[in-house]
């Protein structure tokens, strides 16, 4: 018998998600959430209604979805979110449940309300390169840019007051114009190594733009001197960085990328606070969003499951199926392609999230704070 010790190699380095286990409680749901709304396509499996954005209108009153169907559909947030809400969740579909439908002539990949507008006017960005705002009443186009030379247009996005807009391409840049004016002047153009795939104003005023690029950084720029470069260059991402959205205080930001994770930074010190796994993305955009209000982050995912993140916890509190999974989490359904907070304040204990599929099913959860009675 051979009582020669045992021989092993190098220590092994811990991984990223070990040594942040290390150093963090256990992830806790503090939240009960359940499904109020589900509104589906009229024909099953109709792949050309894929839903790319949902966006909940500031004025709390409209939830408008876009995608691949060349359509912006309008839905009242009464009927799917019912001020007296029974405990089973409704069921529709886009013909019945939607106020008003949008033609558009290109396919849809992102929307965002204008913020000045009283909930009268949307802004798109489409896959031929060209920003329109719309009228949701008249139902019609109001203003036009195309800017980006006829490449695919990301994402849109607008200042707290509505003075400023954005747009980010597959050309690379960021262009910000002056909303306001008639023929929307271009105010300054801000440049990543890679298609611009995600840009949002600082929701809380300030004078910094987050961006997410194809060429895996996250960056922010500061609007008054956006010509100087990014003031921020975060690197972490082993992949194209597909959001970027601010977090509570505004010197932090949520980015996520097609690795496979959602990661908090605080981008004034350049450092990495957190990363969160949980959800599958190795191929698409799943669509991230953060409740400012209540430190939550919304996520979709390649396993057609939404989840949910506590800004505190690197693990989910919270999943939901869309469908069914197959071998390896994979979804025999398809996958959920974008999650959108509704915007509203944590101290009334509730709050709201929209889901959109791959498959064009659209679904609203509510969430409430759990007290200890629960």
């Amino acid at each position: 018998m051979n009582h020669s010790p045992a021989v092993s190699g190098p220590p092994q380095e811990p991984s990223e998600q070990q040594q942040q286990a290390a150093h963090e409680e256990r992830a806790r749901c503090e939240w009960n959430f359940r499904l109020s709304a589900a509104v589906s396509p009229a024909a099953t499996g109709a792949i050309s209604d894929a839903i790319g954005t949902v966006e909940f209108d500031p004025t709390d009153r409209l939830l408008a979805a876009g995608g691949i169907a060349r359509k912006i559909r309008i839905y009242g947030l009464r009927s799917l979110l019912p001020e007296e809400r029974g405990p089973s969740p409704t069921f529709s579909d886009h013909s019945t449940a939607c106020r008003l439908c949008i033609c558009t002539p290109a396919k849809l990949s992102s929307l965002r309300w204008r913020p000045d507008s009283s909930g009268r006017i949307i802004g798109s960005g489409d896959y031929d390169g060209v920003v329109t705002e719309y009228d949701v009443e008249r139902g019609f186009p109001v203003f036009e840019r195309d800017e980006h030379a006829g490449r695919r247009v990301w994402c849109v996005d607008y200042s707290v007051d509505g003075a400023l807009g954005a747009s980010g391409s597959d050309d690379g840049t960021v262009q910000l114009w002056d909303s306001r004016c008639a023929d929307g002047g271009c105010t300054a153009v801000a440049r990543a190594d890679g298609a611009v795939c995600s840009v949002e104003f600082d929701p809380e005023g300030g004078p910094w733009v987050g961006v997410g690029s194809a060429d895996r950084h996250a960056y922010v720029f500061d609007l008054r001197a956006v010509s100087a470069g990014p003031v921020a260059a975060l690197s972490g991402h082993g992949r194209t960085v597909t959001y970027v959205r601010f977090a509570p205080g505004g010197r932090r930001v949520v980015t996520s990328g097609i690795d496979g994770s959602h990661r908090l930074w605080d981008w004034a010190e350049g450092r990495q606070v957190r990363a969160y796994r949980g959800h599958a993305n190795s191929r698409n955009f799943i669509g991230m969003s953060v409740w400012r209000g209540a430190g939550l982050i919304g996520s979709g995912s390649e396993s057609n499951e939404v989840f949910v993140y506590d800004l505190r916890w690197g693990e989910p509190i919270w999943v939901q199926g869309f469908g069914n999974r197959g071998e390896e989490g994979q979804s025999r359904d398809g996958f959920v392609g974008v999650a959108s907070w509704r915007q509203s304040a944590a101290g009334d204990g509730e709050g709201a999230l929209a889901a959109g599929g791959s498959d064009g099913v659209l679904q609203v959860f509510v969430g409430r704070k759990m007290t200890g009675s629960d």
